[in-house]
């Protein structure tokens, strides 16, 4: 079975946190989780404020969820309430439906994890993933369309 890696989650986040640099955004907070939901790495910029770490994991763990970024998450959250609020409840709280949660595929679009960024925009945080997907040769789907 196709796994995100230790190596592969520190270049994600390496690579997140100079797209974060090059732009100029607020300190990021940055969780990469593998396909079943699990920590495999997290960092956290010094200056990034509290609940951090909940918010960029709950970003991350939404995407795998439903299996779409969390841009998709969010819009159900404003076009299916109630199903976002049963899924934030069957998840013990931990979906977060707002943009910055990017699943990771390889080319075969097999669903090897997923990132989690916060810190800045939703839209910059999942700039920031999708480069640091990229650079760990993978591919990133925010749920953009």
């Amino acid at each position: 079975m196709a796994q995100i890696t230790l190596s592969k989650a520190n270049t994600i986040i390496k690579a997140a946190l100079a797209k974060g640099a090059e732009l100029g955004l607020k300190p990021l907070s940055i969780a990469v989780l593998d396909a079943g939901g699990h920590l495999k790495a997290f960092q956290k910029q010094d200056g990034a404020s509290m609940l951090r770490f909940e918010i960029a994991f709950g970003k991350a763990f939404g995407a795998l969820a439903v299996g779409a970024g969390s841009r998709s998450v969010e819009k159900f959250a404003k076009e299916r309430p109630h199903f976002v609020e049963g899924l934030v409840a069957a998840s013990g709280g931990h979906v977060i439906p707002v943009a910055g949660g990017v699943l990771v595929k390889n080319a075969k679009g097999d669903i090897l994890g997923a990132v989690g960024i916060t810190g800045d925009t939703s839209d910059n945080d999942e700039a920031a993933a999708i480069a640091g997907i990229e650079a760990a040769g993978l591919v990133g789907d925010g749920g953009q369309g």
